[in-house]
């Protein structure tokens, strides 16, 4: 008898995951990168503005993932996790969500306590807050802490797929497949 298939998450909701992941991936590259660019040449300012509109793209896709992610019920794990393995993998996908929503909007915040008033594509983004120096310190703190726990949170969340799919033989890793 052939193995029944794994239920899977909606194939538009698997697309904007793998897309997240690379536009993350893009993210954190763009800011591990400018440290090879002078501070104020061009090179170094155009990472900056990749890794700006990046943030903000993660930002938008993250607010679609929500709406269609809050539309319908995941589709369960074959054979179904622990209790307990359940509640650690919500609580790593609603702090990699706050991650994904948070990290732009302190940024952006940053820029603005910062004096900037950041621009995509020729448009002009509005200052949300004042120059505020100690402001600007406190948020880059937060900037930083934030994405420094980033990078364990997504090791941990591809952690726990790759124990699923090697270790326990369940389906939680093919629901995120791109292969139908």
């Amino acid at each position: 008898m052939p193995p029944i298939p794994a239920a899977r998450f909606p194939r538009r909701l698997v697309v904007l995951h793998w897309l997240t992941v690379l536009l993350l991936a893009a993210v954190y590259a763009t800011m591990e990168l400018r440290g090879l660019f002078p501070r104020g040449s061009a090179s170094r300012e155009a990472i900056k503005t990749a890794h700006y509109f990046l943030g903000l793209s993660v930002f938008a896709l993250t607010w679609v993932r929500l709406g269609l992610r809050l539309a319908g019920r995941p589709p369960p794990i074959t054979p179904r996790p622990p209790a307990w393995q359940s509640f650690l993998s919500a609580a790593v996908a609603l702090a990699l969500y706050g991650l994904l929503l948070a990290m732009p909007v302190i940024g952006y915040l940053l820029l603005n306590a910062e004096g900037h008033a950041p621009s995509i594509a020729g448009l002009q983004l509005p200052l949300l807050v004042a120059e505020n120096h100690a402001l600007a310190e406190r948020l880059e703190g937060w900037h930083e802490g934030i994405a420094a726990a980033g990078y364990w949170l997504v090791g941990l969340h591809a952690l726990a797929a790759l124990y699923h799919h090697h270790v326990r033989h369940d389906d939680a890793l093919l629901r995120m497949s791109l292969r139908r």
